[in-house]
């Protein structure tokens, strides 16, 4: 289905999209003709969860998984694979700098993040029924932040070694009491995830009883606390960020040692000679 134009990106003057979020989109548009699975909202989120995490991922890293085959399809030429790279890292330096540690820790309160969302109400569901790009039983299933979720989970999984859950029983120090580390850190990646949950189904509705008073959130308060979410897993890596461990190199011999590959011979005659 092809995704209608981007209704929550950050406004330019005159109304009209950023020229940064506009070339952006554009790529993900590219993208998208040539892998149905990937669009602006999708690849939004991917890239949010790339800057979320402990560590900055390089390009290399992640260009190819995010879009697979249709990187090269869609950007055949240099110069244009150059600008769709430049427009994409472009927007995650954005996020980055959104999910930037000391201003989160300087105004905890403050939303920071500016997702890329479609939104889908009943006037845009009645659109793309209307265009013939979805029956009614497919346009019901459209929600708002959907596919920003499964685009920054998809990248969770692609990048799992940067997404270490904690330890079982790890206590915290919250400003009420000792909390549960992995509790809190499956909350906050749970708040993300339900926005790809159907908003009907049981599963949606026990979390919703467990996060909000009347057990009934709109859309927007939703999105909001999973933006949030996500600005506390960027602090959250802080104090918690994987450690590495120390490279081990293995001693080199001797040149006058035997060969450690047992032919017999001295090192500087075998394996080590120059």
């Amino acid at each position: 289905m092809e995704a209608l134009s981007v209704t929550t990106a950050p406004p330019a003057v005159d109304g009209d999209l950023d020229p940064d979020i506009q070339a952006f989109d554009e790529v993900c548009r590219r993208l998208g003709g040539f892998n149905e699975d990937v669009d602006t909202e999708w690849i939004d989120g991917y890239l949010t969860a790339l800057a979320a995490t402990w560590r900055v991922i390089d390009v290399d890293e992640w260009w190819l998984r995010l879009a697979g085959d249709a990187r090269s399809r869609a950007f055949a030429d240099p110069e244009d694979h150059a600008q769709a790279t430049r427009a994409l890292s472009e927007r995650l330096a954005a996020l980055r700098k959104a999910l930037n540690p000391d201003a989160l820790i300087d105004e905890p309160d403050a939303m920071r993040l500016a997702p890329l969302m479609q939104v889908w109400d009943a006037d845009t569901r009645e659109e793309v029924v209307r265009e013939g790009l979805a029956t009614a039983e497919e346009a019901a299933t459209l929600h708002t932040g959907a596919r920003w979720a499964e685009g920054f989970f998809t990248a969770v999984a692609d990048f799992e070694a940067d997404w270490p859950q904690p330890a079982a029983g790890t206590k915290v120090q919250t400003a009420s009491a000792d909390a549960d580390l992995q509790e809190l850190f499956n909350g906050l990646m749970q708040t993300v995830a339900a926005l790809a949950w159907d908003p009907q189904s049981p599963e949606y509705h026990a979390f919703a009883r467990g996060g909000w008073k009347d057990g009934n959130p709109t859309r927007d308060e939703h999105i909001d606390e999973a933006c949030f979410a996500v600005q506390d897993l960027r602090v959250y890596w802080l104090d918690h960020a994987p450690k590495h461990k120390p490279r081990q190199v293995a001693q080199e011999p001797g040149r006058n040692d035997p060969c450690p590959c047992g032919s017999g011979k001295k090192y500087k005659r075998c394996h080590g000679a120059a």
